[in-house]
């Protein structure tokens, strides 16, 4: 009986879940809306899943056809994810198989909707930035202590142009994003149930190898290469590499606030409190760059 109502929960869980996608929660049950799903595949068996996820997703075609798209579209990294759980796969290998899903899902939406649909992302992304920019120039022109500021034509032309170059980073981080919240969650949840799943290794024994140390300088390279080069794809690679290797670097800075921590017995409160502005501030990344290049490690814990 209670497993028959744990089920049903999550069922209407996710039947809200995807009802919600269209308002304004979509933001937050976006990130959500994969748990249900794993939960479900985990505690079921194939048949008895489709069994209960069939008649949500006829529900919600009924309501609303977009509402099934959605959720088909969200199931797919949701059942790939339930199946490394299921084989006990290591939690970096599934938080990865999921991004990866999520990743080719829009690379996809995006294929199909500029070869059918005449999709222009780019142009997207000018006109959101023109409807953002749009109050700061009113906001700007109309003020007494911001007429020293002006944005410009160029201004606005150059931020456009960074943001439409930015797309794969950004793509690449959502995804990661989505997948990395949704084994957080689930992970937990399925333990409570009684179900064995594999964690990620503690932060301070986070460790990337030193080869991103060659890839970021091929990154600054690239840097100087684009900065006077008229090549398009040279400029994009070049401002997508180095933010995602400084992704990197702060998360080898924060395993090494989290070793130090640990080794000198400091409170667990304090390593949070030190990796937050790294985050804020990408320059405490050289931290990172440091540790990975060096036994900055060994040197911090090394007895006086």
């Amino acid at each position: 009986m209670k497993s028959r109502s744990t089920t049903l929960l999550w069922t209407g869980a996710y039947l809200l879940l995807i009802l919600s996608l269209l308002t304004s929660l979509s933001m937050i049950t976006a990130f959500l809306l994969i748990v249900p799903v794993i939960v479900l595949y985990n505690i079921l068996n194939t048949k008895q899943f489709f069994i209960h996820v069939v008649p949500v997703w006829l529900i919600a075609f009924i309501i609303h056809p977009v509402y099934l798209f959605l959720a088909l579209y969200f199931v797919i990294p949701a059942i790939l994810m339930g199946r490394c759980y299921k084989r006990r796969a290591s939690a970096l290998r599934t938080i990865v198989v999921g991004a990866a899903t999520i990743l080719v899902e829009m690379l996809l939406l995006l294929l199909i909707g500029t070869v059918l649909f005449q999709f222009d992302l780019s142009g997207y992304v000018q006109d959101m930035v023109n409807i953002a920019v749009k109050p700061m120039q009113e906001m700007v022109g109309g003020s007494a202590l911001t007429k020293d500021f002006v944005l410009t034509k160029e201004y606005v032309d150059s931020l456009m142009n960074m943001t439409v170059q930015r797309i794969p980073f950004a793509l690449i981080l959502s995804s990661f994003m989505l997948s990395i919240i949704a084994h957080a969650i689930t992970r937990p949840i399925l333990g409570r149930l009684g179900y064995t799943t594999t964690r990620l290794k503690p932060v301070r024994e986070w460790m990337f190898p030193r080869s991103l140390i060659w890839y970021y300088l091929l990154g600054v390279v690239l840097e100087f290469m684009a900065f006077n080069s008229e090549s398009s794809y040279l400029t994009m690679i070049s401002a997508n590499l180095v933010p995602m290797l400084n992704i990197f670097f702060c998360i080898q800075a924060m395993g090494f606030f989290f070793y130090v921590a640990y080794h000198r017995k400091w409170h667990p409160i304090i390593p949070f409190l030190i990796a937050v502005p790294v985050f804020l501030f990408p320059p405490m990344a050289i931290i990172g760059i440091i540790d990975i290049a060096f036994p900055l490690r060994k040197l911090m814990t090394k007895s006086k």
